[in-house]
């Protein structure tokens, strides 16, 4: 039988939303300073991660 290795390719896509989340929470935070702009930065914050994750660096899944 032969051997056959495949390349397991990790996927990050939730750690970029985490990312988005929290920066939108924290920016909000210093901006406004009230919980309705932190609700409305996390959301903005996982609207670009989503962005980020679909249009500027997509992965190129090969099978």
């Amino acid at each position: 039988m032969e051997n056959n290795e495949t390349e397991e390719v990790k996927n990050f896509d939730n750690l970029y939303y985490i990312v988005g989340l929290l920066a939108g929470i924290i920016t909000a935070y210093i901006v406004q300073g009230t919980f309705l702009w932190m609700l409305i930065g996390a959301v903005l914050g996982l609207l670009s991660a989503g962005f980020y994750v679909s249009k500027v660096a997509p992965r190129d899944v090969e099978n």
